[in-house]
């Protein structure tokens, strides 16, 4: 910074240096582009999960400019991905909604497109949208599994009645690849 910058208050804003060969996805941000399944996909959202007990996944919303995929990192001592599409709770269940109500929670089993799948686990937490910190919002989350454990399905609560789902395939690490910087 120069002499006379420092008199008239401009700053440089120093910016986190990023290592374009070795760019974890853990780390992704708006804007990146990745390669997975012979297409480039950009992030356009990150979004933050806090499940208490000092542990957080993150979520990106990527698109190859046709299709919409959520891609859902979380580190638990190795990198498990899930790559998934939103999916109308309805076409799951119509009474979803009624059962969770009666129950307190979805069923042990839901089978969906011919493929069933097996409650795994239950998760309240909270959620944001990157660059939004001081707006958590309270959900709960369950999580299910083929038999396989290569498919999964989850449903989403967020306050009384507003319900959100979604089918989704495991990952491996490899499977992703290439990935850009935002522009500057």
């Amino acid at each position: 910074m120069g002499f006379l910058d420092g008199l008239f208050g401009k700053k440089r804003r120093k910016e986190e240096e990023v290592d374009p060969l070795n760019i974890s996805l853990l780390k992704l941000q708006k804007g990146y582009i990745l390669d997975y399944d012979l297409a480039s996909w950009e992030v356009q959202e990150v979004y933050n999960y806090d499940w208490g007990d000092n542990f957080f996944s993150r979520e990106y919303k990527i698109s190859n400019g046709k299709d919409v995929r959520y891609l859902h990192i979380e580190d638990d001592d190795e990198l498990e991905l899930v790559l998934s599409e939103k999916v109308r709770p309805a076409t799951i269940d119509p009474d979803l909604p009624d059962y969770i109500g009666k129950h307190g929670h979805p069923p042990k089993k839901i089978h969906y497109k011919g493929t069933h799948y097996y409650f795994e686990s239950e998760s309240p937490g909270y959620f944001n949208e990157e660059g939004k910190e001081d707006q958590w919002v309270e959900h709960i989350s369950w999580t299910y599994y083929d038999e396989d454990e290569k498919y999964t399905l989850g449903i989403e609560q967020w306050g009384e009645r507003e319900f959100e789902a979604s089918v989704g395939k495991i990952l491996k690490e490899f499977e992703i690849s290439n990935i850009i910087p935002a522009g500057k």
